[in-house]
């Protein structure tokens, strides 16, 4: 009798060495409390809570990973769940990539989750994981659009801007992370993608390469902290949980 397959093994790249400056000046968004908690605690308990993630990379300020690195070790995961903090570069785009190079030999599933959506549920990781080990070269959470969107030619800020169509809101989904993928797809995908192409996540990047990109389903509390408004409702789905869930 053949043996079953082993399942491919997971890891999760974490980049948050943005500033966040739409939260306003000071501390890195990443490193903002929810709940008592940094943001990027939460984030980094959301990959480590599915059991098919192995190893987590946390891409840290540039000048910031001694500090990441402390705030990470008071806030221990499982055993089973190894944690390496690098890093980051001046963009996004460069932050990933430094955060694949830090990866440990033997990855085959990587995801790449944005520390600003520090909720994401675990039903979700599990099922983007899923999809790839599935076969599905890169795979995306997402949502419905459920406002109508206008197309429009951008004009300086404050400037009533000319509609130039509306796209038909059912062909149309809002992404959210983590987005998943075949780590030599992903790995290729930064190497032949010039930065600033217009790829504004890593999925558009793997499409460039003209790799297919499937989505499943995403999840409401997923959603991005990028204004004040959005950490207030982090607060309330936070609390909500901890008082249904026992989430701490």
């Amino acid at each position: 009798m053949s043996e079953p397959s082993r399942p491919a093994r997971t890891a999760a790249v974490i980049p948050a060495a943005g500033r966040g400056v739409r939260l306003g000046p000071g501390t890195p968004k990443a490193l903002r409390t929810l709940g008592g908690t940094p943001m990027l605690v939460h984030a980094v308990r959301a990959m480590a809570a599915s059991r098919a993630v192995t190893h987590i990379v946390v891409v840290a300020p540039p000048d910031g990973p001694d500090e990441v690195r402390r705030l990470l070790d008071a806030h221990p995961l499982a055993d089973r769940t190894d944690l390496t903090v690098v890093p980051g570069g001046a963009t996004r785009q460069e932050s990933v990539r430094l955060g694949l190079a830090a990866l440990p030999d033997g990855i085959e599933v990587v995801l790449v989750h944005d520390a600003a959506r520090p909720l994401v549920p675990v039903e979700t990781v599990d099922a983007v994981i899923a999809a790839v080990r599935a076969g599905a070269p890169a795979v995306v959470p997402a949502l419905p659009v459920t406002d109508t969107v206008k197309q429009v030619e951008p004009r300086p800020q404050g400037i009533p801007e000319p509609v130039t169509g509306t796209p038909e809101r059912a062909l149309l989904r809002a992404v959210q992370t983590p987005q998943g993928f075949d780590l030599p797809t992903l790995r290729r995908a930064h190497e032949a993608v010039v930065e600033g192409e217009g790829a504004t996540d890593d999925a558009g990047l793997v499409e460039r390469l003209g790799e297919p990109v499937v989505l499943v389903p995403g999840h409401e509390e997923a959603f991005k902290v990028t204004r004040p408004l959005d950490l207030v409702l982090a607060e309330a789905v936070l609390a909500r949980r901890r008082a249904t869930d026992g989430y701490v």
